[in-house]
């Protein structure tokens, strides 16, 4: 391969943007299509696929507010009116929502830990994907990607579990630069020089 300078300048500058920056237009169902399709082009141990999506758009976005926020209410009555309305619009800060579903489960050679990692690199290539179409995106695990409670009205089945929902769309905020750890911190050497 060929040192490839556009994406490493991409990959230098690569951000998420916060979901309720979020505006229209989302991608359309074609785009969608083609983002998906090189989401999946990631290490897969054994060709498994063990991961699925779930695609949320239009006004199936708010159905889904609204019960995530009747669940919220159920579990806690005085849930200020800030948090009510965080609660219904948490499909709606985005045109799309996609859900990377985990579907890692024992087998003979490829252990859960495999097919877990294949799921979360999933959803960077998604975010990636997003982005190569012009998109904004951001990967978001909130209270129901762990409540199993919520899992029927998401369309996730038993044994199955959220790596993520990514959020995507447009945006007219500016992105801006977060702290990076400094490669001292967080890169041991082992062998070769200096």
């Amino acid at each position: 391969m060929k040192k490839d300078i556009h994406l490493a300048e991409y990959l230098a500058t690569r951000r998420s943007v916060p979901a309720f920056q979020m505006c229209e237009p989302g991608p359309s169902r074609e785009e969608i299509e083609a983002i998906l399709t090189l989401a999946v082009r990631v290490p897969d141990h054994g060709k498994l696929a063990p991961w699925r999506f779930i695609v949320y758009r239009g006004a199936e976005r708010a159905r889904i507010g609204d019960a995530l926020l009747a669940m919220a209410l159920e579990r806690n009555p005085d849930l200020s009116g800030e948090m009510q309305a965080v609660e219904k619009t948490r499909f709606t800060r985005a045109p799309v929502v996609i859900a990377v579903v985990s579907r890692a489960a024992p087998h003979q050679k490829i252990p859960d830990w495999e097919q877990l990692m294949s799921a979360g690199a999933v959803c960077l290539n998604l975010l990636m994907a997003a982005n190569a179409y012009g998109y904004a995106s951001n990967w978001l695990t909130e209270w129901f990607a762990y409540d199993e409670g919520a899992y029927p009205l998401l369309g996730i089945a038993p044994g199955e579990k959220v790596a993520g929902f990514i959020h995507i769309g447009s945006t007219t905020f500016p992105v801006t630069e977060r702290p990076r750890p400094p490669l001292a911190e967080v890169v041991t050497w082992v062998g070769g020089e200096e």
